[in-house]
């Protein structure tokens, strides 16, 4: 029978892994700001920093990854242990995924400012949407610390208003477009800007899924938001 001191390892192990998600997700955080001040700014400096920062996220994904294919080697969880390793698997491959889109929108920034290309840069539309996922993330990581499912609705709530604002800022920009054909190449690498950004809402969201999963061993992936507030309730 495995011993006490055994059974406390596993928790210092499986603990060691959370606080090292919750660095990761700090860290995409910051990557998230500092590429949207690169855009809004033209701070080229802070998207130079941004790209080459993503390999930092990157590394924490192999480690965190590496850290828990050895939990499952030596410990055999089951149970909610096993649904916790499997949790945080799904979660730094979101985290990862949202660092290189945030790495894309710096390097859209500069391609954006390069040479004086836009004399009127209109962001305040991707700037407000970059607000609600930044939100979002951190209302997901703040329910993957406390294993709380009380936010899961909210972020789901708060995604479809990404959508919405993706959608909104897409009509803008064909109509700027159309107004004025020489800023075609511009919008539409604003344009991918807010599509990098409404991808990071819907990782964010699938991290505040995995919570529910982890919580109430129920997978509410790819329901509503009211199936899944009926499943927190």
């Amino acid at each position: 029978m495995p011993s006490e001191h055994t059974f406390k390892q596993f928790d210092a192990e499986l603990e060691n892994v959370r606080a090292r998600v919750l660095q990761m997700g700090g860290l995409v955080e910051e990557q998230i700001s500092h590429a949207i001040d690169a855009l809004v700014e033209a701070d080229s400096e802070a998207a130079e920093r941004v790209i080459a920062n993503d390999h930092a996220v990157n590394a924490l994904e192999v480690q965190i990854d590496e850290a828990c294919a050895q939990i499952i080697a030596k410990r055999q969880p089951t149970a909610s242990d096993l649904r916790m390793i499997m949790m945080v698997v799904k979660t730094i491959t979101d985290l990862e995924r949202i660092g290189d889109e945030a790495a894309k929108v710096a390097r859209m920034a500069k391609l954006i400012h390069e040479g004086g290309r836009l004399n009127a840069p209109r962001f305040n539309e991707v700037k407000y949407m970059a607000g609600i996922v930044l939100e979002m993330l951190r209302q997901s990581l703040d329910g993957f610390a406390r294993l709380d499912v009380s936010n899961a609705a909210a972020v789901a709530r708060r995604d479809r208003e990404v959508d919405e604002e993706f959608q909104l800022n897409l009509r803008h920009l064909i109509t700027y477009m159309m107004e004025d054909p020489r800023t075609i190449s511009v919008f539409i690498d604003i344009l991918f800007v807010a599509k990098a950004i409404e991808r990071m809402g819907d990782h964010a969201k699938n991290m505040s899924e995995y919570v529910v999963y982890m919580v109430k061993g129920k997978d509410v992936r790819h329901t509503s938001v009211e199936e899944i507030e009926r499943e927190i309730m």
